[in-house]
C-alpha cells in the first residue's frame, strides 16, 4: 500500500499562487508588447507583488519568458500529438504533430525567437532552460514514435531522425521574422519531405 503525500501547506500554495499571477501577468504583458518593450517592473505591477519578490521566483526576463512559453509550448506538443494520431501518412502524421509547435512559437514572433535564443544559449543552470529542453526531448520521441509506427523505421534511426526533423524546425523558426506559420510550415514540409524520402 502506498502513502498518499499530504496535501500543500498554506505556505507552498501561497508560493504557488505568486508564481501564477506571475506567469499570467508575464504572459499577457509579453504578448501584447513583446519581450523586449516589457519590464520587469511592468511584470511584479500586474501580478501584485514587488520586485523584490519576482527575483526570488525568477532570475532574469530570459527565464520568466522561458517559463511562459514552456507552458505554452507544452500544450502544443500535446494538442500536435493528439492531431497526429488522425493521420494515416507518415509525413501528414510529422506535419500535425509539428504545426501547433510552429503557430505557438508564431503568436508573438520576436517572443518566439527569443524564447529559442534562451533556449540554446541560455544559462546551463537555469531550471526553465532544463524544462524547454526536456520538452524538446518529449517532442522528439514523439516524433520518433511516429516514425517507428508509420515508416517503419529501426528505432536508432528513428531518434536520429527525430532530432534531426526537430533541428529542422527550430532553424526554421529561429531563422525567420514571417509572422506566418503557414510559410514556415511549407519550408518545414518541404524539408521533411526530402529527409523522409530517404
Amino acid at each position: 500500500m502506498t502513502l498518499a503525500s499530504p496535501p500543500p501547506g498554506r505556505r507552498e500554495r501561497n508560493k504557488q499562487a505568486k508564481l501564477d499571477r506571475i506567469t499570467a501577468a508575464a504572459s499577457v504583458l509579453f504578448a501584447e508588447h513583446g519581450v523586449d518593450e516589457v519590464t520587469t517592473q511592468q511584470i511584479a505591477d500586474a501580478a501584485d507583488i514587488g520586485t523584490g519578490t519576482l527575483f526570488l521566483y525568477v532570475r532574469s526576463k530570459g527565464e520568466l519568458l522561458l517559463l511562459v512559453q514552456n507552458a505554452h509550448y507544452a500544450r502544443a506538443l500535446e494538442q500536435g500529438t493528439a492531431d497526429a494520431e488522425t493521420e494515416g501518412d507518415v509525413l501528414d502524421a510529422v506535419m500535425a504533430l509539428l504545426r501547433p509547435i510552429v503557430a505557438c512559437n508564431r503568436v508573438q514572433v520576436d517572443n518566439g525567437r527569443t524564447y529559442l535564443r534562451e533556449m540554446v544559449f541560455g544559462d546551463l543552470a537555469e531550471p526553465q532552460r532544463a524544462a524547454a529542453l526536456e520538452i524538446v526531448a518529449r517532442t522528439e520521441a514523439a516524433l520518433a514514435a511516429l516514425l517507428t509506427r508509420h515508416a517503419a523505421v529501426p528505432e536508432a534511426d528513428a531518434a536520429t531522425l527525430a532530432h534531426v526533423i526537430s533541428a529542422v524546425m527550430f532553424l526554421a523558426m529561429s531563422a525567420s521574422a514571417e509572422p506566418e506559420p503557414e510559410q514556415l510550415l511549407t519550408q518545414i514540409h518541404n524539408q521533411v519531405r526530402v529527409l523522409l524520402a530517404r
